[in-house]
This record gives structure tokens, C-alpha cells and sequence, in this order.
């Protein structure tokens, strides 16, 4: 039985990697036929990098006679504000057309009446999904994969090291995998391409405007600030920051906050978030009060204690040295986990959607089953 049990599952991973192929050729056959797909590439390339020439001359005049005299400086402060605007540009092109490109998958099935055709065929519904996903993905990331050459120019001034430009982009592949995977969802769920679209961009101003609305209103009303008697400050109540690991602004902030170095908007804003200082605190150890052992005059006794005024002790605070360097990294790696973890999530409520049998539902107990003999009359 053991020696059986591997073709078994050799064999239906073939099948399964199969019917992906097939199902991810057609769409993509569909997709790229024509001109139109070659004509979009060339005026988005265009676009992208009229934007960022004219980031260049903003940046230029900006600089001029702010770094006169410190050429370097000011080409390193230009190729820092050329890639933060190329990449929050990308950024929300992501977030536009990745929803919008899985949103009719499912949908478009239904109303060519080829769904049922489609679920008769060998092909399992898992392959099916991850097809439609994967093909119309496909066609972000080459959006996404050719704006890279453009991306890299900013290494000509400087001010942006190559590990920077990958976190950017592993951020913008989670996300587009993520808010596909949603589009699919809302495709197979609504059956229709109309609500599908606009299901899909009601969520995407929730996950975008709608958690920071949540969290600064969170932050405004419920966080509260205490004082302990060794003179710290304790603040309850804070939103947590995992309400925003869906937004990928805050996400592209912490990559972009690597970027100035510590000392920018964006890190003011990831420390605002997360709650922690960009280069590390001090951190106070065993902070106690207790009652004067009753020697005479100042300084500190053996255990570390100085007399104060009114028959008590405070021990000295022992702190800890601050850690060299810039606490980096902390936000956008949490955000492209949740992103990966949601579109999993997703795919699987796809794949119960598209399923035609062995479907999962809800199923009530026995006694309350209609028709059951335990069911009351």
C-alpha cells in the first residue's frame, strides 16, 4: 500500500500542475492575442517615465541652492525623491489593476454560460483557480518586472542601494498577489462582472482609507497616558498596528524609511504606527522606590540608592546603552506575510466557490435537521 501511495500522489500532481498550464495558457492566449496588450506596456513605460523625468526637474530645481556647493548631497537627496515616487506610483497602479484584472475570472464564466462547460471538464476546481489567478497576475507582473530597468536609473545619483529596491518590489508582488486573490474571490462569489468590481474596490477603500481612519480614530479616542512615580510614561489603549498590515502605503513607508536614512516623514510616520523609536530607546531596569535605610548625608549607598527628601530612596536606573544603526525592517516584512496568508485564505474560499460538488457548508446539528427523526414536530 505504501509503495502505491507515491504514484498516487505524483499522479495527481501532475494532473493538478496540468490543468494549471491550460487553464493559465487560455487565459493568457486571450490576453496577449493583439496589439492591445503590447500598445499598454509601451504607454505605461512612456508614462512611467515621463513621471519620473519630471520628478527630476522638481528635485533639481528643489536642491539647486539648497546642497550648493555638495554636488553629491543633492544627487543623493534627487535619486532618493525619483525612486519614493516611482514606487508609490507603482504602488497604486498595483493596487488599481490587480483587483481589476481578477475581478471578471470567474464572473465572465457565468455569463458566457461556459462555467458549467468548464467545471464538466477533468479539470479540478483548485486547478481552475489558481489558472485564472496566476494568468491574470501574470500580466501585473510584467508591468511590474518592466518598470525595473526605469527603477534602477536612480542608482546612477545615488542615495538608493539595491537591497532597497527589492524590498519595494517583494511588497508590491505580496500586494498584487493578495488583492487578486480578493478579486477572484468576489468574482466567484458575486457570479456577475459589475458587482464583482465594485465588491472589489469597496474593500480595497477599506483596507487603503478605511484603516487609517480606524486607526487614528482608535488612537485619538482610546489611547490614554499614564505617569509612574519613577517619572516614566505609559500609554494604553493604542490601536495595534496589525489593523494596517493590509495597507500597502505603510508597507512602502518602512522600505522608504530605510531609505532616508532614519530622519524623514516616513519613518516619523512607521515609529507613529508601530510605536517604536527608529534607532532603538533606553530601556529602564528595575525602577523601585523603598524607604530610606536612614544613613546621613547624599550619595549613593552600596545597593545603588540616593536619599530623597521625605525619608524615601529612589534606586539609580540602570540603562541600557542604545544599539548602533537604524531599526529598519520592523513593518513592511509583517505586511507581505499577512498579504501571503489573506490570498491563501482567499484561494480557498475561491476553490469551495467554483467547486460544483463537495462543497463545504455550514451544517446545522442532528436535532434541528429537517426531517430528522430527533427534530421536534
Amino acid at each position: 500500500m505504501r509503495t502505491l501511495a507515491l504514484p498516487a500522489v505524483g499522479d495527481r500532481l501532475g494532473r493538478a500542475l496540468f490543468g494549471i498550464s491550460a487553464i493559465g495558457v487560455k487565459e493568457l492566449r486571450g490576453r496577449m492575442r493583439g496589439r492591445r496588450a503590447f500598445v499598454f506596456l509601451t504607454v505605461y513605460l512612456v508614462l512611467l517615465g515621463g513621471f519620473g523625468w519630471m520628478i527630476e526637474l522638481l528635485q533639481e530645481e528643489t536642491y539647486r541652492n539648497s546642497y550648493a556647493g555638495q554636488a553629491a548631497f543633492a544627487s543623493a537627496a534627487i535619486g532618493r525623491g525619483i525612486f519614493t515616487a516611482l514606487l508609490l506610483l507603482q504602488t497604486l497602479l498595483v493596487v488599481v489593476l490587480a483587483p481589476a484584472s481578477t475581478a471578471s475570472a470567474i464572473s465572465t464564466e457565468h455569463e458566457k454560460q461556459t462555467f458549467d462547460m468548464l467545471a464538466t471538464t477533468p479539470i479540478s476546481s483548485l486547478a481552475i483557480v489558481v489558472g485564472k489567478l496566476l494568468s491574470a497576475l501574470v500580466w501585473v507582473f510584467i508591468l511590474v518586472l518592466a518598470s525595473i530597468p526605469m527603477s534602477a536609473l536612480v542608482f546612477v545619483f545615488g542615495g538608493v542601494a539595491p537591497d532597497d529596491v527589492l524590498r519595494g518590489y517583494l511588497v508590491l508582488i505580496a500586494t498584487a498577489i493578495g488583492l487578486g486573490s480578493m478579486g477572484l474571490f468576489f468574482s466567484a462569489l458575486a457570479r456577475r462582472t459589475q458587482a464583482a468590481t465594485i465588491l472589489n474596490y469597496i474593500a480595497v477603500l477599506a483596507i487603503s482609507l478605511g484603516s487609517i481612519f480606524v486607526f487614528v480614530f482608535w488612537d485619538s479616542v482610546g489611547a490614554r497616558t499614564s505617569f509612574r512615580s519613577d517619572g516614566t510614561t505609559v500609554v494604553t489603549g493604542r490601536p495595534p498596528e496589525a489593523l494596517l498590515y493590509l495597507n500597502p502605503y505603510f508597507a512602502q513607508a518602512d522600505v522608504l524609511c530605510g531609505v532616508e536614512n532614519g530622519f524623514g516623514s516616513f519613518c516619523d510616520q512607521v515609529s507613529y504606527i508601530t510605536n517604536r523609536s527608529r534607532f532603538g530607546v533606553p530601556i529602564q531596569i528595575d525602577p523601585v522606590i523603598k524607604p530610606a535605610p536612614g544613613f546621613g548625608q547624599g550619595g549613593f549607598d552600596d545597593a545603588g540608592v540616593a536619599p530623597l527628601g521625605g525619608g524615601a530612596n529612589l534606586r539609580a536606573l540602570a540603562i541600557e546603552p542604545q544599539a548602533f544603526g537604524m531599526v529598519r525592517d520592523s513593518f513592511w516584512p509583517l505586511s507581505v506575510l499577512a498579504w501571503l496568508v489573506l490570498s491563501l485564505v482567499f484561494t480557498a474560499l475561491s476553490v469551495q466557490l467554483v467547486s460544483p460538488t463537495r462543497r463545504w457548508r455550514p451544517r446545522l446539528p442532528g436535532f434541528l435537521r429537517r426531517g430528522s427523526p430527533r427534530s421536534p414536530a
